[in-house]
């Protein structure tokens, strides 16, 4: 391993940070079976001893507890993190248009130019910070013209409370839109080794444009990681309880796959989950890979992943297993 974290640039601002991000999704404990609190204050710790900067959250998360345990977890520590969070999933108004039912209540895509407004000062207030490094419109509404939310979301910047822009969950129609209309910085989007439909045309869009990628579940929710073993039983309202993805077919074609990466792993004494978040990283286009890690453990194992320099034949190797092994998994 490199002694170094790898670190790039967010698009144009000028902002740089550590190439693995920590993912609080899990933190926020909404679809993952609940969350602790002191210990996911340790996890985010952990990550930044490691040498990762950025931090990525959104009030969506547990509605506004993954921003807190965040905001928690940082203070002292401000200057050490690249901090990105999101709007655009409300449930203070009944604006946009529905999107889905949290413990019974309605949260919607909204990103016109009010609540934006609302939102960043909502943030702001739980992560207890005065600015936000990097801030994503998380889904995207089609009810507001994306001039009215960038035209907010570049006051917001000239006003010190955001430094950069992102969009997520995009296809390349919206990031047109976006670049149309201001400066955007990244897209967030699923990629892994499993959910690759990206590469097609939205990675090299944005490589033209100078627009960096951060790829979020680059485990694919932990199906990488060559933990899940097939006694591993996901109970209450943990998403992959009822997901094909961890079928016990499917957890014996990535066994197979962890049995093609361990001699790589060895060579660079790293885990196979480590393999698969630093092969995930130097797939071209991808600038950053977003890791979720419920446990100091799982943060400093991820946080590591971003000290691996494979060369262009043990990526080969590994892309090649991975197309062989991980088929038909939505099957």
């Amino acid at each position: 391993m490199s002694p170094e974290m790898l670190t790039r640039t967010i698009g144009a601002s000028g902002i740089a940070a550590s190439a693995i991000g920590l993912g609080t999704w899990a933190i926020g404990g909404w679809m993952w079976g609940g969350t602790d609190e002191a210990q996911s204050i340790d996890t985010i710790r952990a990550s930044i001893d490691e040498g990762v900067s950025l931090i990525d959250t959104a009030p969506a998360y547990g509605q506004g507890l993954s921003e807190e345990i965040v905001g928690k977890a940082i203070k002292g520590r401000r200057g050490k993190v690249v901090l990105a969070t999101k709007l655009g999933l409300i449930w203070h108004a009944k604006k946009g248009n529905h999107f889905f039912d949290y413990d019974g209540a309605p949260v919607h895509r909204y990103l016109g130019a009010d609540s934006v407004v609302y939102e960043v000062e909502q943030s702001l207030r739980r992560l207890g910070t005065d600015h936000i490094d990097h801030y994503i419109t998380h889904w995207q509404d089609a009810t507001t013209p994306v001039p009215e939310t960038m035209e907010a979301l570049d006051r917001l910047k000239t006003q010190g409370k955001i430094r950069s822009i992102g969009a997520s969950n995009v296809s390349i129609a919206d990031v047109e839109a976006y670049l149309a209309a201001g400066q955007l910085d990244a897209v967030q989007q699923q990629y892994s080794m499993v959910v690759r439909d990206m590469e097609r045309d939205l990675l090299p869009f944005c490589a033209d444009n100078n627009v960096s990628v951060l790829s979020y579940s680059s485990l694919a929710l932990g199906l990488l990681s060559g933990k899940i073993g097939p006694d591993r039983v996901f109970t209450g309202d943990d998403q992959r309880k009822d997901n094909p993805w961890f079928s016990l077919a499917n957890r014996r074609k990535v066994a197979a796959l962890m049995e093609e990466i361990r001699p790589i792993a060895e060579t660079h004494g790293a885990s196979e989950a480590q393999i698969v978040i630093a092969w995930t990283l130097q797939q071209p286009g991808i600038t950053f890979s977003l890791c979720g890690a419920r446990s100091p453990q799982q943060a400093r194992e991820n946080a590591r992943a971003g000290r691996i320099r494979l060369s262009s034949e043990e990526i080969s190797q590994i892309s090649e297993a991975a197309s062989r092994h991980l088929t038909n998994l939505d099957a």
